[in-house]
């Protein structure tokens, strides 16, 4: 075999004894994790802008204390403490909602009064002849100021107070707020805020939603895998398919830089069908939340928590992990919610949700959320016919992880080479069609966690030189990848005694 070197030229006289430093190849997974949300103005990151973060102290430096960001981020870090998170910051578009809190009685002894809001618990203490106002006071001294000590966790709102009225903004401008939940707890004995004691009201309503065009272009072909945004509105879900999508976008062959949208929907059950049932894309997976008051979590921190459980697995080939059923996961720092009727528990709506491309979540006894089954939006092959082909999300990790890899082992081992029928000479600056081959069924056994069935796709496995373009080489490669073990159906039959001629067919 003739040796070839890519610095040292084969024309020197002057003695040396030199060694070229080369790469022999070696791929590794790597993705990123997308928070896409508002920040406030104490935050010193610019609009439209995409920055890592590593800590929350660094989230809230640069996204500002209670904004959307920094709690997302802080929700995705307690589920994925080593993952790359990047922050994206949209500007907030239309109107802040405003909701008012007034203090209608006060206990004459006192008492503590608890109050949760976005699922944070407040408490404050009310001293015997306090009045409505002094109360009131405490109240929106307690909101301006939460944070809690242990997990960082503050408010999407400040607070102002006039008499007995508590008045709170939201933090950003836009309609997503008329979903923060705000509840005296009946189940804490002898919670003064419990019963008519407070009396609420929404005297301006959020509107507007963000026109995100701006940050995702910041994306250009950068690995950025996996990116949650909680809007899910017609203008914005286009947007996302537009980054995504396999002609133009972060699919297409001419930029192979890959990705997935994880979203939010609040809407009741029938509507969530429907939304699901009007889309047809892999590459958004939409989690939902059943709209009604008593959602303890908000949804930019329920899709940013339950997204993070998710992706170390969706981004390890390596192990196996982004083959698995994640059914039970449970998902941290995110709240069920108050109303059991808003538990996405029963297997007909689960079904349901899933066929239609919506994916569900689980509340389990002790009221932990839990990871059900995430889906891809995709339903049909474009022309109408089912396909459930890219239905789990599993087989986006599995694609990304699987030609990564295949591009990095050919591009180590045939790329700068020239290509020809048949290497006589064994040179290695020449590559053929049964190297080629050679590599790519390598590389697929290297890969028992994604690819299944590695014997058919050798035998599968099409590669030639094309007809037209003799520079070129043509790849047909059938993938079988693994399934997640999602279903396992028993039939138990059952006997007072088994008789002799019972036998199992």
């Amino acid at each position: 075999m003739a040796i070839v070197h890519n610095f040292i030229p084969g024309n020197i006289v002057a003695p040396l004894i030199s060694f070229e430093v080369n790469s022999g190849g070696q791929s590794e997974s790597q993705s990123r994790l997308v928070l896409i949300g508002h920040k406030t103005t104490a935050g010193s990151l610019s609009v439209d802008t995409l920055a890592p973060v590593q800590t929350m102290r660094e989230a809230v430096s640069l996204c500002g204390k209670g904004s959307m960001l920094a709690e997302m981020f802080r929700v995705a870090r307690a589920n994925a403490p080593a993952q790359e998170i990047w922050l994206g910051a949209a500007a907030d578009t239309g109107t802040a909602e405003v909701r008012t809190i007034t203090v209608a009685s006060v206990p004459a002894a006192g008492g503590v009064g608890v109050l949760t809001i976005a699922g944070r618990v407040l408490q404050v203490a009310i001293s015997a002849g306090d009045t409505v106002g002094d109360v009131a006071d405490a109240l929106s001294t307690a909101i301006n100021g939460f944070q809690d000590p242990l997990t960082q966790a503050a408010l999407p709102y400040i607070s102002t107070v006039s008499g007995a009225v508590v008045t709170l903004t939201a933090r950003h401008k836009g309609e997503i707020f008329a979903a923060v939940d705000i509840h005296a707890p009946t189940t804490i004995a002898s919670n003064a805020f419990a019963g008519a004691a407070l009396t609420y009201a929404t005297t301006t309503a959020g509107a507007g939603t963000p026109d995100l065009s701006g940050v995702l272009a910041q994306y250009a072909d950068d690995p950025f895998d996996w990116t949650v945004s909680p809007w899910s509105d017609d203008t914005n879900f286009a947007r996302y398919e537009t980054l995504m999508n396999d002609v133009s976008g972060r699919w297409a062959w001419n930029r192979q830089a890959y990705g997935h949208v994880f979203t939010t929907k609040l809407a009741t059950t029938s509507a969530m069908t429907t939304f699901g049932l009007a889309k047809d894309t892999r590459h958004v997976s939409t989690i939902p939340q059943i709209a009604s008051a008593g959602n303890a979590t908000p949804p930019w921190e329920f899709v940013a928590a339950e997204a993070a459980r998710q992706v170390p697995w969706l981004s390890d080939g390596a192990s196996g992990n982004v083959s698995r059923n994640q059914t039970g996961l449970e998902v941290r720092e995110v709240a069920a919610p108050r109303d059991r009727s808003l538990w996405i528990n029963d297997y007909a709506t689960r079904d349901a949700f899933l066929t239609s491309g919506i994916s569900t979540w689980k509340v389990r006894d002790d009221g932990a959320v839990v990871v059900d089954k995430t889906v891809t939006m995709q339903r049909t092959d474009g022309a109408g016919n089912v396909d459930t082909t890219f239905r789990d999300i599993q087989k986006i990790g599995q694609v990304m992880y699987a030609l990564r890899r295949f591009r990095a082992r050919l591009q180590a081992e045939h790329g700068q080479k020239a290509i020809a029928n048949a290497n006589p000479g064994d040179l290695l600056a020449v590559t053929t069609v049964k190297d080629i081959k050679a590599t790519l069924i390598a590389t697929a056994a290297e890969m028992p966690g994604v690819l299944d069935n590695i014997a058919d796709f050798a035998d599968r496995l099409d590669v030639r030189r094309n007809a037209d373009n003799p520079n070129r080489v043509d790849i047909y490669a059938p993938l079988d990848m693994l399934n997640p073990n999602d279903v396992m159906a028993g039939n138990a039959t059952i006997y007072s005694e088994y008789r002799a001629s019972d036998v199992a067919a």
